[in-house]
């Protein structure tokens, strides 16, 4: 009960308040690809996509979009310290209309996460990272 409460006021809150982000927890893909071994990297979109490709090093956690993506997110730091550098990225789609990202953030920024970054991905993930040759790999299986 408590679980479902907490992602009913995360979701209330990103209705009502737009971004759970500043400009400065936000980084650009040629950022991220200069460092891809010191943050946390999250992939919280659809996991087709992540099977298909994703950011060399980064581990899968569910879409944001939904609850149970919301749950294997906090899987996925639990332990890690409030203070880790934490880098969540989706490129499902473009920018603005990504479902995964703003839930996923605020769900961690409601933990107490102080380096939570949100990569931009201007148009998706194949356009915006692996054409550009950042480090990219496939799940394997």
């Amino acid at each position: 009960m408590q679980k479902a409460f907490g992602l009913l006021v995360v979701l209330a809150s990103l209705l009502l308040g737009g971004d759970p982000w500043t400009a400065k927890d936000l980084v650009q893909p040629k950022d991220v690809a200069a460092d891809v071994k010191t943050p946390l990297l999250i992939h919280v979109g659809f996991p087709v996509l992540y099977r298909a490709a994703h950011i060399a090093g980064s581990q899968y956690a569910g879409p944001g979009s939904k609850a149970e993506g919301i749950e294997l997110l906090k899987k996925a730091v639990a332990g890690q310290p409030k203070d880790r550098e934490i880098v969540l990225y989706c490129g499902c789609c473009p920018w603005e209309k990504c479902p995964n990202m703003r839930p996923a953030f605020a769900a961690l920024r409601e933990l107490g996460y102080t380096h939570l970054k949100a990569m931009v991905v201007p148009e998706n993930l194949k356009a915006d990272w692996i054409d550009k040759g950042y480090p990219t790999e496939k799940r394997s299986e």
